[in-house]
């Protein structure tokens, strides 16, 4: 499922703080950031659900429909770390209401689009206001709470985590099935807006303003703080990094979402040699701007924390699988056996509550268990995802034993996503925490991208090279897709046979 990935729990904080003009009731900061948190969540799901209507509405090509489930996670994933910067040099409380006004916007955008082009670009900025948002949330978790009021506060961040991938997937089959006022599938988008503007009104009372001083504790620690804010105010946005990392992204991405459609030309195989040539220019100037006391997007010391690089290849990986298995599945069930999209949404429910019960509990399993989660996990999601392609395999419905596959598939990805987030972040000292959060959340948000990608390519190519549509050829296309899941998902359980150093 698709997640935000939180900073060290040990990092600096300090307790509320009334300034003027503002409410500083903790429950109502809390309620209001989780808010947020949710909604941007919510529609990274409740959009894949509504992908075949919006294809059948818009006249959508299958490139055209990876592009708007992938837009908004192109400019996410690229804008992510920036993001967090911006929130440490011009405050968290504004960045927060700036990047909340540029999603709501961008919703209604969504919502209004009249064609396929339209809807890109919007859900493209869309990806820009949650990584301006997004970010901000822990922040001001972390630095208005403290003590069992933050163990508290995080314990809800982790809990809208759990719940955002299932009511985001019922609710998205929910208003697409209403068709309200024959409006199909744009409540998805449109139900953000007097969302967001709710939000954006209570926020501007509740959250503490930028900088504001206190007395009590809060004033005792703001001298501690002084120097801690001027690091963070000093970091640099690292521009050209960014503008790499984007040519990257932009380089691999485009060719995988339009070459299957466009018979894999020339450009697209030399975009994605010009990815590799970017990628690496992006690390070299990296590291040179690391030796040189700068501010990288991703710290080269970071990557080499003992476990980091092992972390970041399962995040990648356990990320992609969940995305694609998403992506065909519901191509495949609402293209193929022609489900409603409620129904199709309610048919993903159980992986993503699973998905959520397990990401809370993994902690309190026995103790001889917890080094073989994470293979384990992988070798799970490897044997479900190849069941689910088997026992759908004839065109059917699959019956209770898809269910028990989904089930398999939520505890899987659950067992190989937060026990290796949580041991790589326990490994990282409090001065990297910001940045290694930075770096696993853009990995997954990349992880997801590639999957949509990837696997959405191979799915419609099979489903094209099989001629006339059906829900046997659907299911051909999605049994070739859980092949590749499948092996995907066991490099995943190789990689998890090698310890994490402590």
């Amino acid at each position: 499922m698709a997640t935000a990935t939180p900073t060290d729990p040990t990092g600096p904080s300090h307790l509320l703080s009334k300034a003027p003009g503002t409410d500083n009731r903790p429950g109502r900061l809390l309620a209001v950031v989780i808010a947020a948190q949710f909604m941007a969540l919510l529609d990274v799901f409740i959009v894949n659900v509504a992908a075949p209507t919006i294809r059948d509405e818009l006249g959508a090509s299958g490139a055209g429909l990876q592009l708007v489930i992938a837009g908004y996670t192109i400019t996410y994933a690229v804008l992510l770390i920036t993001g967090a910067r911006l929130g440490d040099r011009v405050g968290h409380r504004r960045m927060y209401l700036v990047g909340l006004a540029v999603f709501t916007v961008a919703s209604l955008a969504c919502g209004l689009s009249q064609g396929t082009g339209e809807l890109i670009a919007f859900r493209l900025l869309q990806g820009a206001g949650s990584a301006l948002l997004i970010p901000q949330v822990l922040s001001l978790i972390q630095r208005n709470f403290t003590g069992e009021a933050r163990t508290r506060a995080l314990g809800a961040y982790s809990a809208v985590l759990a719940i955002g991938a299932a009511a985001g997937q019922v609710l998205g089959g929910i208003l697409v099935s209403a068709d309200l006022f024959g409006t199909g599938w744009r409540p998805v988008f449109l139900v953000n807006v007097p969302v967001g503007v709710a939000l954006l009104v209570v926020a501007g009372r509740v959250l503490p303003r930028d900088g504001g001083g206190g007395a009590g504790r809060a004033g005792e620690k703001a001298a501690e703080r002084t120097g801690a804010a001027a690091g963070e105010r000093s970091r640099g946005l690292d521009l050209p990094g960014l503008v790499l990392l984007g040519a990257a992204v932009s380089l691999f991405t485009v060719p995988l979402v339009l070459g299957q459609e466009k018979g894999w030309p020339l450009w697209s195989w030399l975009s994605l040699g010009a990815a590799a040539v970017v990628f690496a220019l992006f690390c070299g100037y990296e590291s040179r701007l690391s030796r040189g006391g700068g501010a990288p997007l991703i710290a080269p010391r970071v990557l080499r924390i003992p476990g980091m690089g092992l972390a970041v290849f399962r995040i990648a990986v356990v990320m992609a699988v969940n995305a694609g298995f998403l992506f065909v599945l519901t191509l495949h069930i609402q293209g193929g056996l022609g489900y409603s999209a409620l129904r199709a949404g309610l048919t993903f429910a159980p992986t993503a509550v699973v998905f959520g019960v397990v990401g809370l509990t993994w902690r309190r399993w026995p103790a001889a268990a917890q080094r073989a989660l994470i293979p384990g996990g992988f070798a799970l999601t490897s044997v479900s995802a190849l069941a689910v392609g088997l026992v759908l395999r004839d065109g059917g419905e699959g019956g209770p034993w898809l269910y028990a596959a989904f089930v398999g598939m939520g505890v899987g990805l659950a067992l190989g996503f937060s026990p290796t987030l949580t041991r790589a972040l326990s490994t990282v000292r409090p001065e990297d925490a910001a940045d290694a959060s930075g770096l696993l959340s853009t990995v997954a948000q990349l992880g997801q991208l590639t999957g949509v990608a990837v696997f959405g390519a191979l799915f419609l190519n099979r489903l094209e090279s099989q001629g006339a549509p059906g829900a046997y050829s659907s299911a051909d296309a999605l049994l070739v897709c859980s092949y590749a899941l499948a092996g995907a998902a066991a490099l995943g359980a190789v990689s998890g046979l090698v310890r994490m150093r402590r």
